[in-house]
């Protein structure tokens, strides 16, 4: 049986949806501007979902405009995203591991995947991986500080300690979400911990309703 983790049945899911997707336009202005990407730039996308309901599912391949420069991972089988954006290429890939060589990519874009990695040290190993495969890095997370976290639609309680968080959400029956291997949020500065200092790391965010809603950390890998 496949995880629900968009929340489809949730009475503000398509209200979230339309939020969604404002915030990933804004997302992607702000890699167009701060990458510039050039047309024979390859891209590597990590994190594309078999979803084809959502409007904001798979956003960047209905974005950018050289979609025979753009490589999509997963470890779901998004597989149909070859046939709805002909030209780019998708590669079903393993948890840990990405089957690339070093430095193969000029640009790996991951938004939305960080926070369902794992604990810290996953979320380094994540990182490295991502430096590993391409000379630049641009990468989306939620922003904890956010009033509320768009994956249960519930305001502030996000904000108390881990543990408390997560018993809450086991309460509310929201089990999936209440362990640290499927949800584990950050702040911008728990999110600049996980960068090797020696790295070219910048931190902007997207604003909501003059809030960040979400950090991206970007930069040379190398």
């Amino acid at each position: 049986m496949a995880i629900d983790y968009f929340s489809i049945n949730h009475p503000l899911r398509m209200l979230a949806s339309k939020i969604s997707f404002y915030v990933r336009l804004k997302i992607f202005s702000s890699f167009m501007e701060i990458m510039k990407p050039a047309p024979h730039s390859l891209i590597l996308d990590i994190g594309v979902t078999p979803d084809q309901k959502l409007p904001e599912s798979n956003f960047f391949e209905s974005l950018y405009p050289y979609k025979d420069r753009i490589v999509a991972t997963s470890i779901e089988n998004a597989s149909f995203l070859e046939e709805e954006y002909p030209g780019m290429t998708f590669i079903q890939t393993e948890k840990d591991r990405l089957p690339f060589k070093d430095q193969a990519f000029d640009i790996v874009f991951c938004s939305a995947v960080l926070e369902h990695v794992g604990d810290r040290d996953q979320q380094k190993c994540f990182i490295s991986e991502l430096f590993r495969v391409s000379r630049k890095f641009f990468i989306i997370t939620p922003n904890r500080q956010f009033p509320v976290e768009f994956h249960t639609f519930l305001p502030v309680i996000h904000w108390l300690p881990q543990p408390l968080h997560q018993a809450l959400l086991k309460q509310f029956r929201m089990d999936f979400w209440s362990h640290t291997r499927n949800l584990n949020l950050h702040t911008p500065h728990s999110l600049l911990s996980l960068f090797p200092s020696r790295k070219d790391v910048h931190l902007t965010h997207v604003l909501l309703l003059g809030f960040p809603s979400n950090l991206i950390t970007y930069g040379n890998s190398s």
